[in-house]
């Protein structure tokens, strides 16, 4: 890239894929493109039975209780607007729904939404200056008013880990619903939602070495039962009148119109790379990168961390004095280190720590210490031209 080894540091926004991911997407549009559900003919049949292979091992990867409770979406926010549209009839004027100040965008402006057409209230739990979530005003703030929880299990502008399971535990103790965003999370740690006992979970496949357009809604089938259809249209029906209709069975009651099935069935292929992994050494790699990063980059004149929670993955997010993270982003691409700069979709994490920006490195399992160093000497190549 720019003619130096590519460093790909993105990968918050999204991860590089497994060549055998490639591969089933073009086969199925080589070999095997048809529609699902309907057809009768080979093709079909053989497409659907692929499709559903992907939702069977997308349930075992996340640990669901049963393939009903795994929606195809097109992506977490799909999944989370979802679900903001199915709960809103349990919603009303003096409820409150509680997400924390280190939300991504997409898990901030559908409940703001929803707040605004139900009269609920908006609560918004505080992070302390290391960016981690602090526990004691998020409890204070749970109330028997709370209806909703909804919170990262990652961040995407931090890289914090989420107490995930004590917010569940301490969300059901209200009896209020519990959605977690979990795109940030699956690429870098094993979930078990069954154990998790969450209500929702959602991921997007582009993030965990899938293909872009495809993701995950985990819903506790009895959850998901009772919440209305999303979208109307073909597949999310059983039968259809003038005078009424009745809806699929699940997960197809949220599956309206043709899917992407070719991302579908990448996703699963996805999967089946991943599966073949020894997790417990992807997390000792990764941590070893990070903490690697960390040390590296603050001991740069004029570097600021921001994220520095003990409980953290996958992130470092930075800024560097007299000079714009666009500069920094810039400058590093031509150096062939490729990085994200911005806000992040998460503009109140910003405001938190009182920068308009950030430059963030984002590891995968596929990064090392000799990536850090090439980001490394990146930086010191933006203090050079920016004096």
């Amino acid at each position: 890239m720019r003619g130096k080894r590519l460093v790909y540091l993105d990968n918050a926004a999204t991860t590089q894929k497994p060549q055998q991911m490639i591969d089933a997407i073009a086969r199925y549009y080589t070999h095997e493109n048809a529609n699902i559900h309907r057809g009768v003919h080979h093709l079909s049949e053989n497409a659907t039975e692929q499709y559903e292979a992907a939702r069977a091992r997308i349930a075992g990867f996340v640990g669901a209780g049963s393939e009903r409770e795994v929606v195809f979406v097109r992506g977490a926010t799909e999944g989370i607007n979802l679900v903001a549209a199915g709960i809103r009839r349990r919603i009303g004027r003096g409820d409150e729904i509680l997400i924390t100040a280190m939300e991504h965008h997409s898990n901030i402006v559908p409940w703001q939404m929803l707040c605004e057409e139900t009269g609920a209230t908006l609560r918004v739990a505080p992070i302390d200056d290391d960016g981690a979530l602090r526990m004691e005003e998020f409890d204070r703030l749970l109330t028997n008013r709370t209806k909703m929880v909804a919170v990262t299990h990652v961040s995407n502008a931090l890289g914090t880990i989420n107490p995930v399971a004590e917010i569940v535990r301490a969300a059901h103790s209200r009896n209020a619903l519990v959605l977690i965003d979990g795109a940030q999370a699956v690429p870098h740690l094993r979930v078990n939602l069954k154990a998790l006992d969450c209500d929702f979970y959602v991921l997007s496949a582009h993030k965990l070495f899938g293909p872009t357009g495809v993701g995950v809604l985990y819903g506790k089938e009895s959850v998901l039962a009772e919440l209305p259809p999303y979208q109307g249209g073909g597949d999310m029906i059983r039968s259809v009148t003038f005078e009424r209709t009745t809806y699929n069975d699940l997960p197809y009651k949220f599956e309206a119109g043709t899917p992407n099935i070719a991302g579908g069935i990448g996703f699963g292929a996805a999967l089946e790379y991943l599966e073949c992994m020894n997790w417990d050494a992807i997390a000792e790699h990764e941590e070893s990168v990070l903490r690697y990063a960390e040390s590296a980059l603050a001991a740069i004149d004029g570097i600021r961390l921001i994220g520095t929670a003990a409980a953290k993955t996958g992130v470092v997010s930075f800024v560097l004095d007299h000079v714009h993270p666009h500069d920094i982003g810039t400058v590093l691409d031509q150096e062939g280190v490729a990085i994200r700069t911005g806000h992040h979709c998460a503009q109140p994490v910003m405001e938190r720590f009182g920068v308009p920006a950030t430059a963030r490195a984002s590891f995968a399992f596929y990064n090392d210490h000799s990536d850090v160093d090439a980001l490394v000497s990146g930086v010191r190549r933006v203090q050079e031209v920016f004096g």
